[in-house]
């Protein structure tokens, strides 16, 4: 099984951020700009919160607010989960599949290490399972 820690050595550890002082609309310029669809929080190195489409949508749009004059931590969704690098895929899936969040912050000795996705551990589970019907088409069928 492939843990966070895995991952992220094939992903890579770069986190985009913002502070909880920082306008919806630069959070939203940085989320353009790196194409993701969330931003972690930080309180100078503490994960204060995450910032996604899905608070921007529900908390300023449909609001009818503007977002160049609200601060992401008015809105951002406060003390989010976060995993640990030697959790598995399957953990951080049934972790985002119980609790509905799509990103979770990777947290190693109370320090931030890098950042996943729904669409990564989607994608690796994935590809364990082709693995192991490769190895077990191999094994029924004598070609391994």
């Amino acid at each position: 099984m492939t843990t966070v820690r895995k991952l992220l050595q094939k992903k890579g550890h770069d986190v985009w951020s913002t502070s909880p002082e920082s306008s919806v609309y630069s959070a939203l310029e940085i989320m353009a700009e790196k194409n993701i669809g969330a931003l972690v929080v930080l309180d100078g190195s503490k994960v204060a919160g995450m910032f996604s489409e899905r608070d921007y949508a529900r908390k300023v749009v449909l609001k009818g607010r503007a977002s160049r004059e609200i601060p992401v931590g008015e809105i951002m969704t406060p003390n989010p989960f976060t995993v640990g690098p030697d959790q598995t895929v399957q953990e951080c899936m049934a972790l985002m599949t119980e609790k509905h969040v799509r990103h979770l912050p990777v947290i190693d000795e109370g320090r931030l290490i890098g950042i996943i996705s729904i669409g990564d551990v989607v994608k690796e589970i994935i590809a364990e399972q082709s693995a192991v019907i490769d190895h077990l088409t191999g094994y029924i069928t004598g070609k391994r």
